[in-house]
């Protein structure tokens, strides 16, 4: 059988997660090439595209030279989040294919906008969510699907990474209209996503409630925040994400027969332990490294290749969006929020 030809990839955004993930992906990919970097920084640019191999760069107002060359066929959008809509359309409309960090962008007429602008142009849009790919959590899924925990009642989740002042990490992530919010957008968006693909459902309500230990910090965004989630069938969520907890995460899930737990659940560079009990019989096992993003690149090239949708799309991608929108609406009102799920 023959080899596809790899799909060459742009990489919009070098920050901090495209220098230490997502470049370095590219190395251990095995269906994607790294053809283009753009940043607004032309020096940086030219360092990392001649540190890892990519054969041009741009600065962002050089994007249509960028969209022009015959190698690239899609892109990888990795600014700050209040960006995002504005480069998949522009991608969408030069007819490049679309993989996107989370969250997909700050509102859900945002994510409308881009899921339109690549169905109008037929191209692919995909959301940068490992833990669609990564195989501890995939065994947990199997888990929960072939019915090996009974009936689920409840899901406790969390993840907490540390920010400490304004310049830490970039000014953005403490800027409500680059960033969209807080910690929820930046690691608690992890929980909400992985609850409801293991569950293969979208949550009916939300109640929330944020709070603070460092108002000078964090004025404008959520420090921390704790939310639940409703699911059809009785199903309860709960999760928190915090911007000051020591960084760390976990997953578990409760049903009638037993109970699974992954630890740690979403740092894309730590080993992770699946463990649990199950009729009373305890079970544990580990999971090496492994690179999570060369394993999202390939996915995004099989859609390609095979002229098939994605997995996790943009219309998921919008779903969640739409789920945090109703947990910042309930923290704010201090109320339960109904979900309205965009079609």
């Amino acid at each position: 059988m023959a080899v596809s030809k790899p799909v060459g990839y742009a990489v919009i955004g070098l920050g901090g997660f495209a220098q230490r993930a997502i470049l370095p992906g590219f190395r251990h990919s095995k269906k994607a090439k790294l053809v283009a970097l753009v940043s607004g920084d032309r020096s940086k640019a030219k360092r990392l595209a001649t540190k890892f191999g990519a054969e041009v760069f741009y600065t962002y107002e050089e994007l249509p030279a960028c969209f022009s060359h015959p190698q690239v066929e899609a892109v990888y959008i990795a600014t700050y989040n209040g960006s995002h809509a504005y480069y998949a359309v522009q991608a969408a409309h030069a007819g490049k294919h679309v993989l996107c960090e989370k969250p997909m962008a700050n509102s859900v007429f945002e994510c409308r906008q881009m899921v339109e602008a690549c169905r109008a142009s037929g191209v692919r849009l995909m959301i940068g969510y490992r833990k669609y790919f990564e195989p501890s959590s995939l065994e947990l899924r199997a888990l929960i699907r072939k019915g090996r925990l009974g009936r689920l009642k409840y899901i406790h989740s969390a993840f907490g990474i540390v920010i400490r002042a304004r310049a830490e990490r970039g000014a953005w992530h403490l800027d409500p209209k680059l960033a969209g919010g807080g910690s929820l957008p930046d690691v608690g968006i992890y929980c909400v996503n992985t609850i409801s693909w293991l569950l293969g459902e979208e949550p009916l309500a939300a109640s929330a409630y944020q709070w603070t230990t460092d108002p000078e910090t964090f004025s404008q965004v959520d420090e921390n925040i704790a939310f639940r989630l409703d699911f059809p069938n009785g199903i309860v969520a709960q999760a928190t994400s915090s911007f000051k907890a020591a960084e760390s995460s976990f997953l578990q899930v409760h049903g009638e027969k037993g109970w699974a737990a992954l630890n740690p659940a979403y740092q894309w560079d730590l080993e992770r332990c699946l463990f649990g009990q199950i009729g009373g019989r305890w079970f544990e096992k580990r999971y090496k490294v492994i690179d999570e993003l060369a394993l999202e690149l390939d996915a995004l090239a099989d859609s390609i290749r095979l002229q098939r949708e994605p997995e996790p799309d943009g219309v998921q991608g919008m779903r969640d969006v739409a789920v945090m929108e109703a947990i910042y609406q309930s923290a704010r009102e201090g109320r339960t929020v109904p979900i309205t799920v965009p079609e």
